[in-house]
């Protein structure tokens, strides 16, 4: 492509309204425009890296054996409310009525409607197993879009689903995905890392997060040195500390303590001469419209999702400060567990202590001498807590380290949860209907490119991977007016190209500065000048934008250099 002739609307001012590097970059790269909030048009260069990324995303999954359709972006209502998930799902699911006042929905995911694909054209287990995928827009009306592409409305994404004939089979498509995605994001050029995760909307049994590792990253990912153990902090599991005994330890008598405006733990601490670890911290939370109160130790923190998946509940938030008060008459900041008249659940941890300190549920008075199971009894007991650094690896006892990541293919067992709601069923050898057991498998295939960019970037601009970048290679023409130097980028252009590389000249007439500094915003791997040497010597400059190696050579062994250069990073 001729930069004169391509639309490549770049800018030197970052847009105020772009928060993180990749929004700040695909901007001022003139990748992408903002249409309204969290929808974009994909402007040439941006649509060139989605294809790239598509290319990928379908040959690995062609090639691990699953089939492309195009279902509808707009869904009835009637197969959600099969499903149960036309309430359950939230307002993220963009509702609408049509001229007869029939509901539809804009598809965040297609679980139901494959489900119903699946239950009227899949008889027999002899049809099994089969995967079916498209790649196709998704709407999801998040309350608040923000960063660009990581978190927008409207969003392209890779989804998949399978169906088998038990869970035995399942497990092995589920493999089959779980390897494909590896061989993807390693195709990608990007450093990741497949960790375990709470399955969330979605549903199902199991579930594994491809996450893009970023300094920048929304979520936090724990990873154990000593074995391949990987997980979402929100799934990384806990092990029940080891039981202690406690004989020979004398259990205290039960005492209210006046604690005045100590409401935080390290005042309370301070004040009692404990440790924070002594305390008790009850913290109220707000399941289905049921306030529970939730126990961890006072140096702890409570980790919603396995706090939800304990209860079992489909939404878990924490209860507003003041909103305590009118609706339980409970002093904020001294709450406790003894004598409290409402459900009650603890970590593991709050059980194991002895004489310890809690809230007493009276204003300015905590209670000290505190002992689980003498002074209260939870109605459950499970791992609730966020994981730390200190902590040890639930599998090898290793060390774990916390770093970020961001979210960029999810993969699920779902089970029989869909297939029993619509009453999905096939024949098995007997003749005797089963409900199919399904998988789920996504990529966010826009959400990569921006994900990409966060790992893959420095001051000047985008560092793209090979495999996603819009142009291999760019040429730069730095004199127009020389006949010379513009018949040999001429020819460098023509003879790439012909090697089946994706080859940006820049012919613009502009000065050197501006055409190096766009070629270093819009990341292409190699760049290629061609002026004053060229003039001088007949040598043509070659620079790598990820490692900035530079090395000049004779015109005529340019292109077997630059051919050897991208043959192996495009292997």
């Amino acid at each position: 492509m001729r930069y004169s002739q391509l639309l490549l609307p770049t800018t030197k001012e970052t847009p105020a309204e772009a928060e993180v590097i990749s929004h700040q970059l695909l901007l001022r790269g003139g990748f992408i425009r903002k249409l309204t909030s969290g929808m974009y048009t994909y402007l040439p260069l941006g649509f060139l890296v989605l294809q790239k990324v598509t290319e990928i995303v379908r040959q690995e999954m062609n090639r691990a054996g699953a089939q492309e359709i195009l279902m509808p972006m707009v869904q009835p209502g009637d197969l959600w409310q099969e499903s149960g998930r036309w309430q359950k799902y939230g307002p993220e699911l963009l509702r609408f009525s049509d001229r007869h006042n029939r509901d539809y929905c804009l598809g965040p995911t297609h679980e139901e409607v494959i489900t119903d694909i699946a239950r009227m054209e899949l008889h027999s287990y002899r049809q099994l197993p089969i995967n079916l995928y498209q790649i196709q827009n998704k709407f999801r009306d998040e309350i608040r879009p923000r960063f660009g592409l990581m978190r927008g409305r409207e969003f392209v994404m890779k989804d998949a689903y399978s169906f088998d004939v038990d869970d035995q089979a399942a497990s092995i498509s589920y493999e089959t995905m779980r390897q494909a995605y590896h061989r993807i994001f390693q195709r990608c050029g990007l450093e990741f890392r497949a960790v375990e995760a709470d399955s969330g909307a979605i549903g199902g049994s199991f579930s594994h997060e491809f996450m893009v590792l970023a300094d920048t990253g929304e979520d936090t990912l724990v990873i154990c040195s000593g074995c391949d153990y990987a997980a979402n902090v929100e799934k990384a599991a806990i092990a029940p500390p080891p039981e202690e005994s406690q004989s020979g330890i004398a259990l205290a008598e039960l005492q209210q303590v006046e604690t005045p405006g100590m409401k935080k733990v390290n005042r309370v601490a301070e004040f009692l001469r404990v440790e924070a670890k002594e305390i008790i911290k009850t913290l109220l939370f707000e399941a289905d419209d049921q306030v529970v109160a939730v126990l961890v130790r006072g140096d702890r923190e409570v980790q919603g999702v396995k706090l939800k998946n304990l209860l079992g509940a489909s939404e878990v938030e924490p209860l507003a400060e003041e909103e305590v008060w009118p609706r339980l008459q409970l002093p904020v900041g001294y709450l406790g567990p003894v004598g409290l008249d409402m459900r009650v659940v603890a970590d593991y941890e709050v059980m194991g202590l002895v004489n310890a300190v809690c809230g007493a549920n009276a204003k300015g008075a905590h209670l000290t001498g505190v002992n689980p199971g003498r002074d209260f009894q939870p109605e459950l007991v499970g791992d609730l807590r966020q994981i730390t650094p200190e902590d040890r690896c639930p599998l090898c006892g290793g060390n774990l380290t916390l770093t970020e990541g961001i979210e960029a293919g999810h993969i699920f067992k779902l089970g029989t949860g869909y297939s029993e709601a619509m009453n999905a069923t096939y024949q098995d050898q007997e003749g005797v209907g089963q409900y199919f057991v399904m998988g789920c498998y996504g990529i966010g295939v826009s959400r990569v490119v921006a994900a990409a960019i966060e790992q893959n970037h420095d001051q000047n601009g985008i560092i793209f991977p090979v495999p996603m970048a819009p142009f291999q290679v760019i040429i730069l023409n730095l004199n127009l007016k020389n006949e010379e130097t513009c018949k040999a980028a001429e020819g460098l252009y023509q003879e790439l190209r012909a090697l089946g590389y994706d080859v940006l000249y820049d012919d613009r007439d502009e000065r050197p500065g501006s055409k190096f500094k766009d070629a270093d915003l819009i990341g292409i791997p190699l760049r290629v000048t061609i002026g004053k040497t060229y003039e001088k010597s007949g040598e043509v400059e070659l620079r790598q934008r990820r490692s900035g190696e530079t090395v000049s050579l004779p015109y005529a062994e340019t292109v077997a250099y630059v051919d050897d250069l991208l043959s192996k990073a495009l292997s």
